[in-house]
This record gives C-alpha cells, structure tokens and sequence, in this order.
C-alpha cells in the first residue's frame, strides 16, 4: 500500500468513546482519500463469528478494497482473537483492519497479539481533568476555524458538565448560532440562561477572583432574565464555603487524597486552590456575612433584592483585596 494509506491493521485502545469514535472515522476516512468506493464492513466484537474476517478480507476478483471496523473488540471469542492475531501477522494488501478495544484485561491476548504483529496503535486517553476538558472545548473551535475565550470556555464546561460528547455538540450548536470569529463569555450566556445554577456559579466565580465589573454585569443579567435571587445567593454562598473548606484543609492532603477529604472532585479542588490568592480568613469571614445578610434580605427581610446582591457582591470583591 502506498505510504499514504492508513495502516493494514490498526488498533485503537482507550474508553473515552467520542474520541475513540473520531479516530475510527479518521482512518475511514483516509482509507476513502486513497479510493472513494472503499467497502466498510462495521461490526460489534460479540457478533463475529470464525471464519468472518477471512471472508471478509479475501482479495477481491476486481481488486476492490475494504474496510473492517470491530466495535468492542474485548467481546470477541476466544478462537476468533486468535483468528485476528494470525491475520495481523501477514494482513491482506487489500483491506483495513480497525480494532475499537476500551483497554482493561477483558480481550488483552488481542491487544497484546496485534500489538506485538506490529499493528499501528492509536491510544485514546481519558479526559479526566479539567485543564484537559478546557483543551478540548479549544480544540472544538480550533478544527472549526473558530476560537473561544478563556473565560467562554470555561463558561461552556460549567454549564455544560464533563460529558465530552454534550461538550462537542455544545461547542457546534454555538459556532452555529454565533457568528463571531471569537466565541465569548457573553455567547455562552445567551444559549445557556436556561441553567440558573449555572448563571449563580458564573458570578459567585467573578465575585471570589476580584472581577467587580464582571460580576456585576454576569448578575444584573441573571435577575434581568428571571433567575431567582435566592439561587444567585445561594451560589455565592456555595463558592465562599469552598474557599473556606479548602483553605482550612490539612496541609499534609494532596491530589485525590484532599479531593476525598474535601468531597470535591479532584478539577474543582485545583480551581478553589487558584481561587485563594488573594483571601485571608477576616476577609473571607465578612464575605460569607455579607452574603448571610443578603440571603435574609431576598427571603423577606429587604425591599430590594437586587440591591442586596449588589451590596454582597461589592463586599465580596472588597474583602478579597483587602479594602
């Protein structure tokens, strides 16, 4: 095969599904580069039988080419992974051989056979962090042309969550509907104001950094959409015991460790740590009294609830710098 054809035989080994999918489709797609009437043949590793996959790759009397793709290769019977093995040893000029395993022990004599008959490997690692979601949602725009903002980004992870596949349709509908060259903070607000939570999350979050004007402007458009001032004290609530619960947690606790102790997932940990810089306990201590004086005034005992949230915000922000 020229050296631009995908490999004969390539495995692709990792769980983290969305990304296993696009580099299956990748090498499909590569195989169709070389000749746009390529047969592919998809199949789920339970399903294949002895003998399929010599049928399948038998050379073609018109010199056809094909592609094979077996989903859940870790399901496959024991005789035919040894089928699959021998194969990879001398495979077909012909036909392209795709192997989805989600790693694990289940079908290893498969991974390690192909491995060592020099098949190519692509490794799919799992996106576990959140500085690696953040470079996903990146790359998302970046294949598109786009770009995104820091701050938009993580916008998008906080509303949208860690589900990668919910992240890249995200990422699509907002290049969609949005046609600046730049996404921002502002474009992910707007397709996302149904997530109260996450609109009290977005200004509890410029509050504890310091950004006054943001926080501001994040919370005058949350109460003009109709997001309950009690759930936008209550975020600000939340994001002030964070920095208290962290702050206070012993020394001596690192990575999972202090994520356990904490009860925070371990990319929530490292941002409340980032989050830090800046507070001392008396101002964090008038911060959360701030924001105790304003839940009382949204639950009845203020005229104007929009002001309290204001006047939290503001001290807030003061208590962080030290005023």
């Amino acid at each position: 095969m020229a050296g631009s054809d995908p490999a004969p035989v390539t495995l692709v080994l990792g769980d983290e599904e969305l990304l296993a999918e696009r580099a299956v489709s990748g090498v499909v797609a590569a195989a169709r580069a070389v000749d746009p009437s390529v047969e592919v043949h998809d199949l789920a590793g339970s399903k294949v039988t002895t003998g399929e996959l010599t049928q399948l790759t038998s050379p073609s009397l018109f010199g056809d080419r094909s592609v094979v793709v077996i989903r859940s290769a870790q399901d496959l019977p024991k005789d035919v992974i040894t089928e699959i093995v021998t194969y990879a040893k001398q495979p077909s000029e012909d036909t392209v051989l795709l192997l989805v395993h989600p790693g694990g022990v289940k079908g290893k004599a498969l991974v390690d056979g192909v491995k060592k008959a020099k098949a190519a490997v692509i490794t799919i690692n799992k996106v576990t962090k959140a500085g690696e979601r953040l470079d996903f949602i990146r790359g998302e725009f970046k294949r598109a042309g786009r770009s995104v903002s820091g701050d938009a980004a993580q916008a998008l992870l906080d509303a949208v969550g860690n589900d990668l596949r919910e992240l890249a349709a995200a990422c699509s509908q907002l290049m969609f509907d949005t046609e600046d060259k730049t996404i921002s903070a502002a474009a992910v607000a707007r397709y996302h104001k149904g997530r109260a939570e996450v609109t009290g999350f977005n200004v509890a979050d410029s509050a504890i950094e310091g950004r006054l004007a943001e926080a501001l402007e994040q919370l005058r458009w949350a109460i003009g959409t109709g997001v309950a001032p009690v759930l936008l004290v209550s975020a600000l609530a939340g994001g002030l015991r964070s920095l208290a619960k962290v702050g206070s947690a012993p020394r001596n606790l690192r990575g999972g460790q202090l994520a356990s102790h904490l009860g925070m997932p371990p990319w929530k940990v490292d941002r409340v740590k980032r989050q830090l810089n800046g507070w001392g306990p008396e101002g964090l201590s008038r911060a959360i009294q701030a924001v105790a004086d304003a839940d009382e005034q949204v639950k009845g005992g203020g005229a104007d609830p929009a002001y309290a949230l204001e006047h939290a915000v503001q001290v807030i922000v003061a208590s962080r710098t030290g005023r």
